[in-house]
Order: structure tokens, then C-alpha cells, then sequence
């Protein structure tokens, strides 16, 4: 059905009843949380390999590397129904601090490993939906929060649940923006320090990379903070998912993701969702009610002066 949708606008009613159904029968309340480690039968780890939707798994080892330390751990929902088939799976990594790269959490030489007992943060650096024809049913949030129930019995210490979240859109959205000589999110100035975007490496090269740091930024934060779809949403649907369940938007990471893919989706750009216990739901009902975007100082501060007013939404 979804395949056909494209050239079958008859079929919208059949998807909505799917999704209606799909949503009654994957209730919260039907689902078991499992950890995945490195005794869990191999069908299931074969899954977790092939549905990795955000970070590549290249192998068994890079498998181990993210599952079997003590300091990473991993947890999927299943359904009782598909017993060895997982519907969305978290992969975390415990540190002392926020991170701003994902390199060094994926590092196949990782000499920096700590020992849960020592960790104060609870990194979800990949979350992948597994089923595609549940993409309708919103389980996330449910998995978010019963992770940080289980992690907290395990580690009483941990104080900061952090996401390190990638920007799929935010490169073709840019490059839109730089065409448009009339573009309100980026100046004049910040255009032509943009420019070299476009010549290949220049991460690579801090001579090009550099000036293009605060730019780049300031763009993110327009994208984040002003940006709109026409029903008056951020643009972005991994903003939408973690604003939505009560997340605060903590910090831009300029770089975080420099792989070939994270250079392709947004210029290697990540962020850093922050999880308050304490204003998860004070978030989302400022969220759900006004569309309210609830981020960090640090992050609006990256605003443009002129633009930091401006309080007319954009249509992404």
C-alpha cells in the first residue's frame, strides 16, 4: 500500500485504517523492552545490523564495539506477536560530558571508554525505526523514556540525557537559502562566506572550514528557531519527534557528523537534544500547544541581531 500511494490517492483511506489499526494493536501497552547485548541470538543482532538507520553498521566487531562495553548499551521494543523482530531500537553511550562529534563514539579505536559507575550522561546517539509500515505509529517517546527508567535503576549517578541527533534536511534547506539572493535567514555576508560549500574537502581544509563556522551556525539556528512548514512546524522531522516529547534543543554542533553522509545531509551539522526530567512535560505541552521551539541560550544566541526579532515563521 505504501509503495502505491504515490500513483493511488484512492488508496489514502486503506492507509489511514492501517495506521488506525497498527496503532491500536502496537499499543504501549502490548510492548516488552529488551536489552541487546552480546547474548542476544544472532537472528535478532542480524536485524539491529540491518536496520541501523542513522550510523552504518560496517561489521560484527563494529556490532560489538556499540553493544558489549560497559559503557554502551542498546534496547529495542518488540511486540509479542513478533517475537524476534524489533520495531525501534536506541543505541547509547554513557560519558562524562556532552558530546559534540559522533567520530569518537563510533571510533573503532576508542581508548576513552568509561566505567558506568564513573558516567554522568546518557548519550541516544542512533534511534531507528525497524518496521516501515509502522512509520504512522509514534512508539519513540515511550522507548526514550522507558530507557532512561531502566538506566537510571542500573546507574543512580547519571544526571544528563542528551541525544547526539543528525539534521537530515538541514543541506538542501540551505542550499535553497543561498540561492535565494531575497533569503531573510541568511545575510549578504554570510552568503559569500558560504560560498565554499560547494569545493570538495573543505572540511578538510581549516583555512575554508573556519570562516564558515559562525555562518553555518547562525543559518542553523534560523533553521531551527524560524523555519516553519505550512502547517506551522519546524522544519525539521527530528526536531519535530524530540521537541514533541518534551526535549529542549541544547546545542549546534558544527561538524559533529564529517562522514561522507553527514557531509551530504547537513554539512555535518548534529545537535544536541537535551531530556529535563523535570520540564519534559512542561516542553511538550509548550510544543504541542503554541509550536513553541524550546532551546538554550547557547543556541539562540546564534541568531542574527536583525533576525533575532523577526518573529514572521518561514515556510521551509
Amino acid at each position: 500500500v505504501i509503495d502505491a500511494l504515490t500513483n493511488r490517492d484512492d488508496l489514502k483511506s486503506v492507509d489511514d485504517d492501517f495506521v488506525h489499526l497498527f496503532s491500536s494493536w502496537f499499543n504501549r501497552g502490548f510492548l516488552v523492552l529488551r536489552r541487546i547485548d552480546w547474548s542476544t541470538p544472532a537472528l535478532i543482532l542480524e536485524k539491529i545490523i540491518r536496520y541501523e538507520a542513522v550510523h552504518r553498521i560496517r561489521s560484527w566487531d563494529d556490532l560489538r564495539r556499540r553493544i558489549d562495553p560497559p559503557d554502551r548499551r542498546c534496547y529495542a521494543f518488540f511486540h509479542p506477536a513478533l517475537v524476534d523482530e524489533p520495531l525501534i531500537f536506541v543505541e547509547v553511550a554513557l560519558t562524562r560530558e556532552i558530546p559534540d562529534a559522533v567520530a569518537p563514539i563510533l571510533s573503532m579505536q576508542r581508548t576513552d571508554g568509561v566505567t558506568p559507575d564513573k558516567a554522568t550522561t546518557a548519550v541516544f546517539y542512533s534511534i531507528s525505526n525497524c518496521q516501515r509500515g509502522l512509520a504512522g505509529v509514534s512508539f519513540g517517546s515511550f522507548l526514550i523514556k522507558q530507557v532512561v527508567q531502566e538506566i537510571c535503576r542500573e546507574n543512580s549517578k547519571l544526571q544528563t540525557f542528551v541525544t547526539l541527533s543528525p539534521v537530515p534536511n538541514f543541506a538542501r534547506w540551505l542550499d535553497r537559502e543561498r540561492k535565494n539572493e531575497n533569503s531573510i535567514a541568511i545575510s549578504p555576508e554570510d552568503r559569500t562566506a558560504l560560498e565554499n560549500l560547494s569545493r570538495d574537502g573543505w572540511w578538510q581544509l581549516p583555512e575554508i572550514r573556519e570562516p564558515m563556522r559562525e555562518p553555518m551556525l547562525r543559518a542553523a539556528a534560523w533553521y531551527f528557531l524560524r523555519a516553519r512548514t505550512p502547517r506551522g512546524t519546524p522544519v525539521d522531522s527530528v526536531a519535530r519527534f524530540h521537541l514533541g516529547n518534551g526535549a529542549r534543543l541544547e546545542r549546534l554542533n558544527f561538524l559533529g557528523d564529517a562522514n561522507e553522509n553527514g557531509i551530504k545531509q547537513s554539512y555535518g551539522l548534529m545537535v544536541n537534544y537535551l531530556y529535563d526530567l523535570d520540564h519534559i512535560e512542561e516542553n511538550h505541552e509548550a510544543f504541542a500547544g503554541a509550536r513553541t521551539v524550546v532551546a538554550a541560550s547557547a543556541v539562540k544566541r546564534h541568531l542574527r541581531k536583525s533576525a533575532a526579532t523577526d518573529l514572521v515563521p518561514m515556510s521551509g
